[in-house]
């Protein structure tokens, strides 16, 4: 059924944001016209006149992409006032009042449950929106890519059972859960290109690394560039093998665990006592493969190590290498899909991205190559520019701010509490625009009074010249359930800008014909950037890439009790998961 289309707004409403016109709901695929075609080159050579040399069609796949982010950049160029509004400006930029009238008297009204709703994910009682506004909704969720179907408990992730106790050591269970899912889909890789050797960019205290070498038993080499986590990550390394020594390892045991073909559901007995070689370095976007490190920043506390993948081969000894990214910040992610394309002893990339906000941009750097836009496509749509709050938005936990408002959290007033905070100082001195007021900690907790009291020294105002507890503040106040509606509407394109980048590499791997495919490797409730880019140069194959998500809902994410020791042998069988 088609959706009905809104009225376009007149008069005072037409300088408020706009609703969508025509615009597609999911992405198209253009048909193929290969025979009409073959018509009219028959015709022109019957006419004397040289026809066009054959093109073969273009990837279907390719089209549907390369339409899906041509209708993201006009989504997003239509709500670029809602995309680009930062939230502690509510007041003093009265951005209530840019909202279409409609939305206003429905989003006033809404309980945070029914917010959740809109968000897409379950709320409470349904609630009577415009339909330009359920529109746009479901034009965000349509051309936004899937993040997985999260399975399990909604609680945290507990210790992983799939780990061996001593690879859980200094690591969180969400890092658990991130590097046990990427290893899995590393050790396919190797299966698949036949390359057991990879580098681990970005490896800060080499928990990825120390999984893959240890558990998996490839060969890795950590790339750091802050030398004292590069320090850090070697004396982790030292204190597993101390205690692989203390069970009597021998120097070259058997497979590792996870190299057997049955299905395993229980914590590994065995390591492998192979750890990964770090490198305090830096990633260089504009060298080539051989010379792309620098040194760390800052230095690590022994001698810079050279280069390990220099040589003419472009990795040591002339092998054929794997890079992987876990959340490499920045333009890291886009350097490594660049070295990628340049180096052919580069066999796959898997890279995991993270801090939006923090990629280059032409305007910013126009002598170097900007990590945002990638492609030749999306760099000639016009409106592709993302703004530095469109990035920041993109870094949002779209999930976890919808089970807030399912839960009514207090947390939700912090946003207001900056709101009237930002009133207050740009009234007390001008000058200052959104200064960096660092983090309140449980600011939720804490009456307004309170709260400013902590947040207006750190900015250099004395609180005691200013009236915290004024009918204005308390006016300002009484909006909180205004200041959550506007806010979830800017989370609902969050996932559009982080889709459109993500894309934009998609895109740019395609455009240099290599395979490639993006795949939503963690559960987004625990790990929001929960993408993973993946790209080889031969076809994977869809063995690789599938049933990653099959163990989701198992003991990673509900818990079980840590055994009393960590030796090299498995619980006793009558261990229990823990009660959530």
């Amino acid at each position: 059924m088609r959706a009905a289309r809104p009225l376009p707004p007149t008069g005072s409403d037409a300088r408020r944001l706009r609703p969508p016109e025509r615009l597609a709901l999911a992405p198209r695929m253009l048909p193929e016209r290969r025979r009409p075609r073959m018509r009219r080159a028959a015709a022109g050579t019957r006419r004397g006149r040289a026809a066009p040399p054959w093109q073969p069609p273009p990837c279907p796949a390719l089209q549907r992409e390369q339409q899906r982010a041509a209708d993201i950049v006009r989504l997003l160029t239509l709500y670029r006032p809602l995309l680009d509004a930062y939230i502690i400006d509510f007041f003093t930029e009265g951005l209530w009042a840019q909202l279409p009238l409609p939305w206003q008297a429905a989003l006033a009204t809404a309980a945070p449950p029914q917010l959740a709703g809109l968000l897409g994910g379950p709320g409470g009682p349904g609630a009577a929106w415009p339909l330009s506004l359920l529109a746009f909704a479901a034009a965000t969720r349509a051309l936004a890519f899937p993040r997985g179907r999260p399975g399990g408990s909604p609680c945290p992730p507990c210790q992983s059972t799939r780990l061996h106790p001593l690879l859980r050591r200094h690591v969180k269970p969400k890092k658990q859960h991130e590097i046990r899912r990427l290893g899995k889909l590393l050790q396919r890789l190797t299966q698949a290109t036949g390359c057991d050797r990879v580098v681990d960019v970005g490896a800060g205290q080499g928990h990825l690394s120390r999984f893959l070498a240890f558990g998996l038993g490839l060969s890795v080499t950590a790339v750091e560039g802050d030398g004292r986590l590069a320090g850090m990550a070697e004396r982790f390394d030292r204190e597993l093998l101390r205690e692989l020594g203390k069970t009597g390892v021998p120097a070259n045991e058997g497979p590792p665990w996870c190299h057997q073909t049955a299905p395993c559901h229980r914590p590994p007995s065995l390591l492998t006592p192979r750890g990964p070689r770090h490198v305090a370095g830096r990633l260089d976007p504009s060298a080539p493969w051989g010379e792309f490190l620098l040194p760390p920043d800052p230095p690590g506390p022994g001698p810079a190590t050279r280069n390990p993948l220099g040589g003419p081969g472009g990795s040591e000894g002339g092998q054929r290498v794997l890079v992987t990214g876990l959340h490499a910040c920045g333009d890291l992610s886009p350097a490594l899909l660049r070295h990628f394309t340049r180096s052919p002893a580069v066999a796959a990339v898997a890279s995991v991205a993270c801090c939006y906000m923090k990629l280059s941009t032409p305007p910013e750097h126009p002598s170097s190559s900007p990590g945002y836009p990638l492609s030749a496509w999306v760099a000639k749509l016009p409106g592709h520019e993302l703004s530095y709050r469109a990035r920041e938005a993109a870094c949002h936990a779209l999930e976890e701010y919808a089970g807030r408002l399912r839960g009514e959290s207090g947390c939700l007033r912090a946003h207001c509490y900056r709101a009237v905070l930002e009133t207050l100082i740009r009234a007390a001195n001008p000058s200052k625009k959104r200064p960096g007021v660092q983090t309140v900690k449980k600011a939720h907790t804490l009456s307004f009074p309170q709260y400013a009291r902590l947040g207006l020294p750190r900015v250099g105002l004395d609180p005691t010249t200013i009236s915290l507890d004024s009918e204005a503040v308390e006016a300002m106040l009484e909006q909180q359930h205004k200041v959550v509606a506007f806010f979830s509407l800017t989370l609902l394109l969050a996932p559009l800008v982080e889709t459109l980048i993500l894309l934009d590499r998609l895109l740019y791997l395609r455009e240099q014909g290599f395979q490639c495919a993006l795949v939503p490797l963690f559960d987004p409730r625990f790990s929001p950037r929960n993408l993973v880019l993946v790209a080889a140069r031969t076809p994977l194959g869809c063995r690789v890439l599938s049933g990653l998500d099959e163990d989701s809902s198992e003991d990673e994410d509900t818990g079980v009790a840590e055994p009393s020791g960590e030796k090299q042998s498995p619980p006793a069988p009558s261990a229990r998961r823990e009660p959530q």
